[in-house]
């Protein structure tokens, strides 16, 4: 009896590994649909003074403005894509706040998002 309850023991380890398995290649296959690179767009700051609240203010609303038109392409009206197009805004956003790496626009965005930036994003320079 020993025998026989190690082996359908042994029996379950390999199914639920082989099970396993399967679910994780199908995961992988699943985010692989996915794109991984978004479009872009450019946003011209060279009128603005950035350093300032009222300059930075102003790049938050264009970049908010161009993110939420290139992530528009995920919305398709149900849940699921609101929260990937929201996703998709979220990073966009976040990106180029760090790529433009002014206190300023850091004070903008975090009034915005209530939470603070990571240190690692605020301290790139």
């Amino acid at each position: 009896m020993n025998t026989m309850t190690t082996s359908f023991r042994f029996r379950g380890v390999v199914a639920a590994a082989i099970l396993g398995a399967l679910a994780c290649g199908l995961s992988t296959v699943g985010t692989a649909a996915e794109p991984t690179d978004p479009p872009q767009i450019t946003v011209k700051f060279a009128d603005l003074k950035v350093s300032t609240p009222d300059g930075a203010a102003a790049l938050y609303g264009r970049i908010h403005r161009a993110a939420r038109q290139v992530c528009d392409r995920f919305d398709g009206g149900d849940l699921r894509s609101k929260m990937r197009m929201a996703t998709c805004v979220y990073q966009a956003i976040a990106g180029a706040v760090a790529k433009v790496d002014q206190p300023a626009l850091f004070a903008v965005y975090n009034a915005h998002n209530g939470q603070p930036t990571p240190i690692v994003l605020a301290a790139s320079r």
